[in-house]
């Protein structure tokens, strides 16, 4: 046997086992190998991809880790339209949808309750048991393809049981604990939080980038086939048995209902018990069980007549407010956050609801000692919707923000066309506690160990107040901290040291100047290369960067014209930190022999031969600049196979347009 015959073999070997242990684990929640088990087999199954790529297919495990960059969104059109559901608000609601399904469809009905998903309806296609497109609901009729991004989901089989040309709807969503995770992440990183798990599942399935997708912790119930075909199901419940047979995840919550009576018996108990699932739902979803019904009963101009959606109110309470406590993040910004009287709202405790700004807290007339009503937003984040004017006893009082910072006392300003109030001082213990933090994050100097919790103690003791002096701290002041043994001190040590070889674009981000995210530093060490000549850049010289506009010049400019800018940089340079770039060298254009020095490039369109961050980086390497989209500036497209919209434009803008084949040839010149 050939090596390649032993290596297609063992990748049919490993498809199997990868797909039974992620369904075991993805599906039945009941996994049966460690976790690194699992990591294991897939490292092995990519190097043998890696080695074949002949033997890397749509349906591959290795497929979920999300792909190349996308353009855009193309439209698909649904073959069988997803049509919205009617909404019931109680329980004459539902024994008023009783009634019309008896007048039209006989007395013998029954009924399946299902969840509802607070999340993004989408469709999955299935060609001979493959995967081969995912879209969204859109406007029913037409959706956008994400199949790239839903192949990140790991409870979607790639590969169906049996070899069924099927497509199936389902409800995708962020579960609760991924949604608290990515929220504190994006506080952590002063972002702001989304709303809501149904916002967050679909925000990371509309990314450009799979990998975000794959990163975010998705999952997804599938609940319906959209063209049973020949599938021989004649009920709703029957459905979602052969979804389950066929490897998909649907919702064991289900019911089976004679009557109307046991449905409403069932939803309330739903109701009562929705806080304790792992997911958000907001309702409950009707359905007559027979097809034949179904389609005896048939459908309105927007929706079927044989289901309704019963929608669970929101649930709001009312507590009192007994103070406005001040937060100072990483920036300066001042953040009210209400401080309550304990009360339970949507299964949890709240004694907290952010107030967001001094503007919210006028605009609502919030007062000390007011009595309040509290709800949580999307029924995770507590906040403040409205305030009992009628409960005030005249003991209350109004709030006014201070004019002093709460942590250091110095001024408080508010910058032209902002919102919130700023502490500008860069000495300020809270900005410089948050800074801690934020340069020791993944992003930018990546000292693992180095958390929230350690970084507090370091600083309460007095033996931290900026980032120089990370660099100084000893072996023995890391053991005397709460929970540090010697491993775990030797290994933040070895970290500390570690990050001093980080490239300029890792202590520019670090550095915290405002305006300048992770990408903006890596442009600014690639033109500057050194600290030094970073220092000493104008305005002028600045906005000459295509990506740096005006605001983040100026913020550059402002922060290394701080004396205790300077010092701290001279601190870093004695502790040994690297103030050079690491990466890639740009070259001007004038300097490159290259037919792209110079110009401004888009692709389009699938690369048969070369993959699109690859072609990218040709280009850029030698001086061209690749943008996504077509514009009287572009000198050049580059239309690979099945080329849209982008390819249209170019031709009406009389843009020279190239194949990928010529595209090759002037790269190999």
């Amino acid at each position: 046997m050939t090596d390649f015959q032993s290596s297609q073999k063992r990748v049919q070997e490993l498809h199997e086992l990868l797909n039974r242990y992620n369904y075991e684990y993805h599906v039945l929640d009941k996994p049966s190998v460690p976790d690194a088990e699992y990591d294991q087999r897939l490292h092995e199954l990519i190097s043998l991809e890696e080695q074949f790529p002949e033997l890397k297919t749509p349906d591959s495990p290795s497929q979920r880790v999300g792909g190349a960059i996308l353009e855009g969104f193309s439209k698909v059109e649904h073959k069988t339209p997803m049509l919205s559901l009617g909404n019931a608000f109680n329980d004459q609601d539902l024994r008023d949808f009783d009634r019309r399904v008896r007048q039209n469809a006989g007395d013998e009905v029954q009924y399946v309750v299902e969840l509802k998903i607070d999340g993004l309806a989408v469709s999955l296609r299935y060609e001979n048991g493959v995967f081969v497109q995912g879209a969204t609901r859109g406007d029913g009729s037409i959706g956008e393809d994400i199949t790239e991004n839903l192949r990140t989901i790991r409870s979607i089989p790639l590969r169906l049981r049996k070899s069924l040309s099927i497509e199936v709807r389902g409800e995708a969503f962020m579960p609760k604990k991924s949604f608290e995770k990515l929220n504190e992440k994006k506080i952590e990183l002063e972002e702001e939080p989304f709303a809501n798990p149904r916002n967050a599942a679909a925000g990371s399935l509309r990314q450009l980038d799979p990998k975000i997708a794959a990163k975010r912790n998705l999952d997804i119930f599938v609940y319906g086939i959209g063209d049973l075909g020949e599938t021989g199901v004649e009920r709703q419940s029957e459905g979602l048995d052969l979804l389950d047979e066929l490897g998909f995840k649907t919702n064991l919550e289900r019911k089976n209902c004679e009557t109307i009576d046991e449905v409403i018996k069932i939803l309330h108990t739903i109701q009562e018990q929705r806080n304790t699932l792992p997911y958000e739902i907001d309702g409950v979803v009707i359905k007559v069980d027979a097809l034949s019904q179904q389609q005896q009963l048939g459908f309105t101009a927007k929706s079927p007549r044989w289901a309704i959606a019963y929608k669970f109110p929101a649930e709001e309470v009312m507590t009192k407010l007994l103070d406005i406590e001040l937060n100072v993040g990483r920036t300066g910004v001042i953040t009210p956050t209400a401080i309550l009287e304990p009360v339970r709202v949507a299964g949890t405790t709240v004694q907290r609801a952010s107030l967001h700004n001094e503007d919210l807290i006028r605009e609502k007339d919030i007062r000390l000692g007011d009595y309040v009503i509290v709800k949580k937003a999307g029924d995770i984040i507590p906040e403040v919707v409205n305030v009992l004017a009628d409960h005030r006893t005249g003991d209350e009082k109004e709030f006014a923000m201070p004019t002093e910072c709460p942590e250091c006392g110095s001024e408080l300003v508010r910058i032209e066309g902002e919102v919130a109030l700023r502490c500008i001082n860069p000495m300020c213990p809270a900005q410089l506690r948050e800074g801690l933090i934020h340069f020791v994050s993944r992003n930018a100097m990546n000292i693992d160990g180095l958390g929230e919790r350690v970084i507090a103690q370091l600083f309460q003791e007095g033996l931290i107040t900026d980032v120089a002096d990370l660099y100084e701290l000893s072996n023995d002041q890391l053991l005397a901290l709460d929970r540090m043994g010697e491993k775990s001190t030797e290994n933040l040590l070895n970290a500390i040291l570690k990050s001093k070889e980080n490239s300029l674009e890792k202590l520019l981000f670090g550095l915290g100047i405002r305006h300048v995210g992770s990408k903006a530093a890596k442009t600014l060490a690639q033109n500057f290369e050194t600290m030094d000549r970073l220092m000493e850049a104008g305005r002028e010289e600045l906005l000459a960067i295509n990506e740096i506009g005006d605001k983040m010049a100026d913020a550059v400019v402002t922060y290394f014209e701080k004396p205790e800018v300077a010092q701290l940089i001279e601190e870093l340079k004695s502790h040994g930190v690297n103030m050079n770039y690491k990466g890639p060298k740009l070259v001007a254009p004038e300097e490159i022999d290259s037919y792209f020095a110079g110009k401004t490039i888009v692709l389009t369109g699938k690369l048969e031969e070369m993959g699109r961050n690859e072609a990218k980086a040709e280009i850029e390497a030698l001086g061209g600049k690749v943008t996504g989209s077509v514009s009287k500036s572009t000198d050049l497209l580059i239309a690979g196979e099945a080329a849209g919209s982008k390819l249209s434009k170019a031709q009406e803008l009389s843009i020279e347009i190239w194949d990928e084949a010529r595209m090759i040839e002037e790269l190999k010149k």
